[in-house]
């Protein structure tokens, strides 16, 4: 074997290596599926379908009356065609944020709705998905949980410019529900307050300020959950019992002091919390 044989042969190894290492073509999405995840890798995406997504209905979700009818008429809206708003759910943790949009989807995806999940480290990518989905006949909701960003961080601006700020406009066919911990979805500080101004008898608020309200400012609906009441906490107990077949009539006085105990110990009265007390009572009773 000549030198130069020898040299095109390692060039050869050399290319199929680097070839292994690339991305391969992205395949095209399942669009039979109704749920999408966004799957980031080296730098590119692809549209993952979920065939098993959560199941759950508006009935399951207790004490959340306002909460259920103003996003199930947004999503009614979109879903007919009309006017709908980008809708940021804030407040706090375990009360049935993500579980409202999982269930609004589930009510209107045999109607055309979609759900894609995408995660914050992946909003950079948001003008990709837009590209990929803009021209597809079904209504998209491209979902944001547990969405907070740091002051650090910059991928908030690719959200800000998805929903109001880029020379290009957002498909009719997409909405983004997000939902937070966070009203502004940033971090604010006490200094910032000294930023404030009065000017004509009103109050100004400082740059960074301005900053920050800016991007929950971009979201057309704002809705906001709260802690439940002990009533309402325990009104949510019975129910995941009875839909686990725990039947807690016939032990009630016990099952509501254990799970008050399961609350307190917590830290929290949710419906999170009160899904995860029933579960724990029917798989023991069971």
């Amino acid at each position: 074997m000549t030198q130069t044989d020898r040299f095109l042969t390692r060039l050869d190894a050399l290319v199929e290596r680097l070839e292994r290492l690339l991305p391969g073509e992205t395949p095209a999405p399942d669009w039979s599926a109704h749920a999408f995840r966004w799957r980031a890798n080296a730098g590119r995406g692809r549209l993952q379908a979920v065939h098993a997504p959560h199941r759950l209905e508006l009935a399951d979700l207790l004490g959340l009356e306002r909460q259920k009818d103003e996003i199930d008429r947004n999503t009614a809206q979109f879903v007919a065609g009309r006017g709908a708003n980008n809708v940021l759910l804030w407040g706090s943790r375990g009360t049935g944020k993500s579980s409202l949009v999982k269930a609004v989807f589930n009510r209107y995806r045999d109607r055309g709705l979609r759900l894609i999940e995408v995660d914050k480290d992946d909003l950079i990518q948001l003008p990709d998905i837009l590209d990929l989905i803009a021209d597809r006949p079904e209504r998209f909701v491209l979902f944001c949980d547990d969405l907070s960003f740091e002051a650090s961080e910059s991928s908030y601006k690719a959200l800000k410019a998805a929903l109001d700020g880029s020379i290009a406009a957002t498909p009719d066919n997409v909405l983004i529900y997000a939902t937070s911990n966070r009203r502004h979805l940033l971090p604010e500080f006490h200094s910032e307050n000294r930023e404030a101004r009065i000017q004509d008898g009103e109050l100004h608020h400082g740059e960074s300020v301005e900053e920050k309200i800016s991007l929950s400012d971009r979201f057309g609906l704002w809705v906001s959950f709260h802690p439940f009441s002990q009533d309402q906490y325990l009104g949510v107990v019975r129910h995941w019992l009875e839909r686990l077949s725990a039947e807690p009539e016939k032990e009630w006085d016990q099952i509501e002091r254990a799970a008050l105990q399961w609350a307190l110990r917590r830290g929290s009265r949710s419906g999170r919390t009160a899904w995860q007390f029933a579960k724990d009572w029917a798989g023991r009773a069971n």
